[in-house]
């Protein structure tokens, strides 16, 4: 079936902040977590998947914190759901099916990158509106 739990938006939520910051210094969890007001245990587990996918790279140390192994513009959000969820529609059968074909052709289409367009022009429309 379709199964995406909480991992996958709150990991998507904290690559977003991880690809806004754009720092040259791996940036910490704990700034992550707090930013997107998510708790650090459950990021730290998340973000330990990812590191060793690929996808994020950590440093240890006073100055340690994550940053992207990759470009984010590289990463899809679908690769994210899949490395935290598992494969998405396996088993899914009729119109479920079709259903879950239609999520993981926009999971795919849409990368990190993508997601921190998205919210940037969803904050400058809010604010325009103000």
């Amino acid at each position: 079936m379709i199964s995406i739990t909480s991992k996958s938006p709150y990991a998507v939520r904290a690559l977003a902040e991880l690809a806004r910051l754009a720092a040259e210094a791996p940036v910490p969890i704990g700034e992550l977590a707090r930013r997107r007001e998510i708790p650090v245990q459950f990021l730290e587990q998340l973000f330990a998947v990812l590191r060793r996918a690929g996808v994020l790279r950590s440093q240890r140390g006073v100055k340690g914190g994550y940053a992207f192994a990759r470009d984010p513009g590289s990463v899809t959000v679908l690769e994210i759901v899949e490395l935290l969820d598992g494969p998405l529609g396996p088993g899914a059968e009729g119109i479920f099916s079709e259903a879950a074909a239609a999520a993981r052709a926009v999971l795919a289409q849409a990368t990190i990158a993508d997601v921190v367009e998205r919210e940037n022009t969803a904050a400058g429309a809010a604010m325009y509106y103000i």
